[in-house]
């Protein structure tokens, strides 16, 4: 006997209800998988890991209890970040541009940096945010740590940090803010970096500014990560 025999001697209302249920599934199905947060493992980039980039520190910090509305009070520039848009934290191996050709000054405006210029999406644009990021305590000589899950290489690091007496916390951060303080040659792929950084003369809450060329294509990551120079 075929299957559609067998059916023939399902009552209609039986075969009715298994095409509801079916249908009943699929939809819920469909819904949960709107609500499952990707975190673009798939098309994985990288960040700085330590001391932590905004976006990586508020998805390190806060990826496994998002919802908790003690991040309010306990980190409230992620809160807030989280509140715009969740996907930026999820993707916080993404904040990149393509085809900025080495001239950054002129793709990523003042009080911009952040987010690398990013307006044309306005996903990162929370981290652009002034106000009292969480820091990282380093010491006058440190070590930017980078995570490049894609393994892309670097044509080579760019490390700023802001100048003595620029407050991260009341002030936007412009291209004037900063000092460089590293550039480094090419890196073969590999999936983790370190750039060491000498400084001296500095104290309190600053901002270290990474610039990742990749090596596989002109794509340029802009990462800010709060310091607190002890």
């Amino acid at each position: 006997m075929s299957c559609h025999d067998r059916d023939k001697k399902v009552p209609a209302s039986i075969r009715g209800a298994r095409r509801a249920t079916t249908l009943v599934l699929s939809t819920l199905t469909a819904v949960l998988l709107t609500l499952i947060p990707w975190s673009g493992t798939a098309v994985a980039h990288g960040s700085v890991v330590d001391p932590a980039s905004r976006n990586y520190g508020c998805w390190d910090r806060w990826g496994d209890d998002f919802q908790n509305p003690a991040m309010a009070d306990e980190d409230p520039m992620c809160w807030q970040a989280w509140q715009d848009d969740p996907n930026a934290m999820w993707n916080w191996n993404g904040l990149y541009r393509n085809g900025s050709a080495g001239d950054f000054q002129a793709v990523v405006p003042d009080g911009q940096l952040c987010s690398g210029g990013r307006t044309e999406s306005g996903r990162y644009n929370s981290l652009d945010a002034v106000g009292p990021w969480q820091t990282t305590d380093v010491a006058d000589d440190f070590t930017v740590k980078l995570h490049d899950q894609a393994s892309h290489g670097a044509d080579y690091f760019l490390v700023y940090v802001t100048k003595q007496g620029f407050d991260p916390a009341t002030q936007a951060l412009t291209w004037g803010s900063l000092q460089q303080v590293a550039r480094t040659g090419s890196y073969a792929p590999s999936q983790n970096y370190e750039i060491p950084v000498s400084t001296s003369g500095l104290s309190g809450r600053h901002v270290v500014y990474t610039i990742w060329q990749a090596s596989h294509m002109d794509q340029t990551y802009f990462l800010c990560s709060d310091v607190d120079f002890g």
